[in-house]
C-alpha cells in the first residue's frame, strides 16, 4: 500500500508543469515565502488561484481532500504554474510520506476495509482459473501482435483481394449458324488490390490483376462462341493468367465538399462517380452476373485522367471528369488529348431510402476501337458506322433505386446515344447475323441507339447476406441511323440467387435469356447458365 500510494505522490509531483529550478531572484519576501510553506490545507477552495476549470483541478482536491497530503503557500496560493524548487520538493514530499505513515498507524480503516479486502481475495481465489486463462489470452495476444508488426507488409498498405471462379455454358444456335458451339468451361479471374493512406483520408489504389476468361487475341470466349455480346458475363477478363497491373487511383479530398480523383490507367466511370444502384449489384463478384445486367452501359467506360467530386449539399453531388483511352501512347490519334477520351458530368441525389441520378457523356472513338455501347448490345449498336470509322457519341442517362422495406428494393436505368460519323469511306458494318457487309459511310452521318433496364432484388431473404433478384431489359439497339439500323429489340430476362457462405466466400447461380439476340428475331433464344463462387478477402 506503501508503494502505490508513493508512486502516485510521485508522479503527481512530476506531472506539474514545471522543471527543478531555484528561487526566483526578484525579491527578499518572495524567497523567503518560497521556502517557507504553510499547514495543511483541509480544502482545495482554499486556495486562491485554483480554479474547478484548471486541469489538474481533480488531482488537488483529491490529494488535499482525501489524503491531506498539500500545503500551499503562506499568501493562500498554490502557484502551480510557477517553477517548482528542490527544497519545495523535500518540503512537499515530506509532508505526504508523514501522513502516510499517520494512515499506515491507524491499521489503513480511513482506506480500505477489512471486510473489502476479504471480499476481493475471495474473487481472487473463486476466479484464479479465469485469470490464468485470461493472462495466458493477453500473453498469446502480445506474442501475435509482435509477429504482426514484424511480418507486416506495410504500415500504410492494406490488401484487398477478390477471386472469381465461374463455370458457365450457353444454350442455343451460333447468331447467323446452326448450331449450339458453346461448351461447359471453368475459368476465373482474380484481383488484388493494394489501398495505401498517407493522410487518412486519402486512397492510392494500385491492382494487380489475372484471369483466363477470355480468347489470346483478348475476345470474350462467351461472346465468341455465340457471336454476340449480350451473353457476355459481367467479369469475362483477362486471358492466360498473366499477371499485369490493370488499374492505378488516387483519391484526396480538398477540403469538407471537394475530392479529386485521377490515375493514369484502369480509371473507369465508375472509379470517379456511382452508378446509382444498391449496393452489391453492381459488383463482379457478388452482384447481377451478365454484363448487360450489372448496370448502365454509360458507365463502361474509361482510360485514364482526373474528375472532381462536388459535395453540393449533404445529399447532392456532382461529379465532372474527362478520361482518355489511351493518354500513356505517344504515337498518333493517342495521348491525353489526341486520341480517344470521354467526358462525363454526373448529378446524383441520395435520399433516406433510395438515390437518382442524372449523367451526360461524351466521348470520341478513332477509327479501329469504336465500342459506344460498351459491348453490352448489338455489334451494330457497338459501331454503327463500322470499326473502321471514326466515332462520336453524345449519352444521356437516368439511374436510381428505391428501397421499400429492408428486403425489397427496385432499381432501373436507360440511356439515349447520339452516335456521328467523323470520316467517310467504306466499313464493314454488321448485318445482324454474325457477318458484315461492305457499305459507304459519309462524314455526318448520324445514328441514335437506347437501351434501359429494370430490376428487381431482395436483401437478405432466405439469410443474412443472401441476395436474390430479377432483371429485365432491353441491351443497346439502332433505332435510327442513317446507314443501317437494328430489325428488331432484343430482351433481356435474368434471374440470380446470391448466397452468402459466410463473410467471405459467397456462391450464386444464375440464369438468363436473351430474344432477339443482336436485335434480330432471325437469329435462335440464346440461353445462359452460370454458377459463380466469390471468395472475398
Amino acid at each position: 500500500m506503501l508503494k502505490i500510494i508513493f508512486h502516485s505522490f510521485f508522479i503527481f509531483f512530476l506531472a506539474i508543469p514545471a522543471v527543478w529550478a531555484a528561487p526566483p531572484e526578484d525579491d527578499s519576501n518572495a524567497a523567503d515565502a518560497n521556502r517557507n510553506l504553510q499547514g495543511q490545507v483541509n480544502s482545495v477552495s482554499q486556495f486562491s488561484d485554483i480554479k474547478p476549470s484548471d486541469w489538474a483541478f481533480q488531482a488537488l482536491q483529491s490529494l488535499v481532500e482525501r489524503y491531506g497530503c498539500i500545503a500551499g503557500y503562506p499568501d493562500a496560493t498554490y502557484r502551480g504554474n510557477r517553477a517548482l524548487s528542490r527544497y519545495e520538493f523535500a518540503a512537499g514530499l515530506n509532508a505526504c510520506l508523514d501522513r502516510i505513515n499517520e494512515l499506515i498507524a491507524a491499521g489503513t480503516n480511513d482506506l480500505v476495509k477489512k471486510e473489502d479486502l476479504a471480499v476481493l481475495q475471495n474473487l481472487q481465489t473463486e476466479f484464479a482459473v479465469e485469470l490464468t486463462t485470461l493472462r495466458g489470452r493477453v500473453d498469446t495476444l502480445e506474442a501475435h501482435t509482435a509477429t504482426l508488426e514484424g511480418q507486416q507488409f506495410s504500415t500504410t498498405t492494406r490488401l484487398n483481394a477478390q477471386i472469381i471462379t465461374a463455370i458457365s455454358d450457353t444454350f442455343g444456335n451460333r447468331v447467323g449458324g446452326n448450331r449450339d458451339e458453346s461448351r461447359i468451361y471453368f475459368a476465373n479471374r482474380g484481383r488484388l488490390n493494394f489501398e495505401s493512406s498517407f493522410t487518412g483520408k486519402d486512397l492510392l489504389r494500385v491492382r494487380l490483376e489475372f484471369g483466363n476468361f477470355t480468347n489470346s487475341n483478348g475476345s470474350s470466349q462467351i461472346a465468341a462462341a455465340t457471336s454476340t455480346g449480350m451473353t457476355r458475363l459481367n467479369f469475362d477478363y483477362d486471358s492466360n493468367d498473366t499477371l499485369f497491373v490493370p488499374h492505378i487511383r488516387y483519391y484526396f479530398p480538398v477540403g469538407d465538399s471537394l475530392n479529386f480523383v485521377v490515375g493514369p490507367t484502369g480509371i473507369g466511370y465508375t472509379d470517379i462517380s456511382t452508378t446509382v444502384t444498391p449496393a452489391t449489384i453492381a459488383d463482379d463478384g457478388n452482384g447481377v452476373l451478365s454484363l448487360f445486367g450489372s448496370y448502365s452501359p454509360l458507365f463502361r467506360r474509361g482510360g485514364g485522367g482526373a474528375a472532381a467530386n462536388w459535395n453540393i449539399s449533404k445529399d447532392l453531388i456532382l461529379t465532372l471528369g474527362y478520361l482518355a483511352s489511351s493518354p500513356n501512347v505517344l504515337s498518333a490519334s493517342n495521348g491525353l488529348f489526341d486520341g480517344g477520351y470521354n467526358a462525363l458530368a454526373h448529378l446524383a441525389y441520395y435520399g433516406k431510402q433510395g438515390a437518382i441520378g442524372v449523367a451526360y457523356s461524351h466521348g470520341y472513338s478513332p477509327a479501329g476501337v469504336v465500342d459506344i455501347a460498351a459491348g453490352t448490345g448489338s455489334a451494330l449498336s457497338n459501331a454503327p458506322f463500322g470499326n473502321n470509322i471514326a466515332t462520336s457519341n453524345d449519352i444521356v442517362g437516368a439511374q436510381g433505386f428505391y428501397r421499400f422495406s429492408p428486403n425489397f428494393q427496385i432499381h432501373a436505368w436507360g440511356g439515349y446515344i447520339w452516335a456521328n460519323a467523323k470520316n467517310s469511306g467504306l466499313s464493314d458494318i454488321s448485318n445482324g447475323r454474325g457477318g458484315t457487309d461492305s457499305v459507304f459511310v459519309n462524314s455526318g452521318d448520324n445514328a441514335n441507339v437506347w437501351f434501359g433496364a429494370i430490376g428487381m432484388s431482395f436483401p437478405d431473404v432466405g439469410g443474412r447476406g443472401n441476395l436474390p433478384g430479377i432483371l429485365f431489359g432491353i441491351p443497346p439497339r439502332v433505332s435510327n441511323s442513317d446507314v443501317r439500323q437494328d430489325r428488331d429489340n432484343a430482351y433481356h430476362i435474368e434471374a440470380f440467387y446470391r448466397y452468402r457462405l459466410n463473410d467471405n466466400i459467397s456462391v450464386t447461380p444464375g440464369f438468363w435469356v436473351i430474344l432477339n439476340p443482336e436485335n434480330d428475331s432471325r437469329n435462335d433464344t440464346q440461353y445462359v447458365g452460370v454458377i459463380r463462387t466469390t471468395f472475398d478477402f
